[in-house]
């Protein structure tokens, strides 16, 4: 009766190169141990089968039925550990798996996000990304409950404990108004000229995001924004700044956003800038998600300074 039980990968291992060998010798040679300790394997793993799988009647070692078909199989259970190993292995390199990523919708607009997202998955082709476009905050709740891997956000934001933001891009201000506003033909502008406009911004807080670098920026030019609307996102943004519902602050990289009435203007004299950030467990056990974190920031050195958040 068959033990499979106590058969080991090595003794498929030494059965395949005696197959292959047709001889003690030649196979223990190729296996680098003894010749009798070779021929004990053997007559173990027949024991274990409960069957013959060798002719010993020959000076060359012959296979049996029952060895033709064990061969079969042993070649195919070898290949498929070392498929398991190598996964393991890949595995714990930061080089397999899954990989769930947050990114706010003007993210998109920057070009980086696809740049990063390409590379790696080029870099890493056995790592699976998921994407989800998802409001900032929520994005740093879940990174923070361990529901959400990393997060391409627009700061600032609060932290949850245990999170923490590598800046990757800083981007300066333009200012989209309809194409009919008395400033329209202007080559750029400064924020002063604007205290009795009316702005649009994303819902978002008064400490969040666009909210907060608009007050900000705002600030700094010497009054405070009148805000009386507010759009999903920047799409619907631009929409309404193209009907005339009021002007938008938005990063440069927007400009992309081509409507019907729509021009934009860079703004001046202005230190407020718009950040992309990456946002991720200050402790993270998964390698691979601790590849696409130094992914991240290496594709942020060329443009940003260390701007780590602890």
């Amino acid at each position: 009766m068959a033990q499979q039980g106590g058969i080991e990968l090595r003794h498929l291992r030494y059965f395949v190169a005696l197959a292959e060998e047709g001889n003690f010798e030649r196979a223990a040679a190729r296996l680098a141990i003894a010749q009798p300790g070779l021929s004990q394997q053997m007559f173990k793993l027949e024991g274990l089968l409960g069957a013959s799988l060798l002719d010993r009647s020959r000076r060359s070692v012959r296979l049996t039925l029952a060895g033709q078909v064990l061969l079969e199989e042993a070649r195919r259970v070898l290949r498929q550990s070392e498929i398991a190993l190598d996964a393991v292995s890949r595995a714990a390199r930061g080089e397999a798996g899954r990989i769930s990523i947050g990114y706010v919708a003007s993210a998109a607009y920057t070009g980086l996000l696809t740049d990063i997202l390409s590379e790696f998955g080029a870099a890493y082709p056995n790592v699976e990304l998921h994407l989800t476009e998802m409001e900032m905050r929520l994005q740093l709740e879940k990174i923070g409950d361990g529901s959400l891997d990393f997060g391409f956000i627009r700061p600032p934001a609060a932290l949850p404990s245990g999170v923490s933001t590598v800046t990757l891009l800083n981007e300066d201000f333009v200012l989209a108004l309809p194409q009919r506003h008395r400033f329209a033909q202007m080559g750029s502008i400064t924020l002063s000229l604007l205290s009795a406009e009316t702005f649009i911004i994303p819902r978002q807080p008064p400490d969040v995001g666009f909210h907060s670098n608009l007050l900000l920026a705002c600030h700094e030019a010497g009054f405070t924004p009148r805000i009386n609307n507010m759009g999903k996102d920047f799409t619907t943004i631009a929409s309404m700044v193209a009907v005339g519902l009021g002007v938008a602050l938005v990063p440069r990289s927007l400009e992309c956003v081509r409507l019907p009435g729509i021009t934009y203007l860079p703004v001046q004299a202005c230190s407020v800038t718009s950040d992309l950030a990456g946002a991720y467990r200050k402790i993270e056990p998964s390698p691979t998600i601790r590849s696409f974190i130094a992914h991240c920031r290496k594709a942020a050195t060329p443009l940003i300074a260390d701007g780590t958040t602890e």
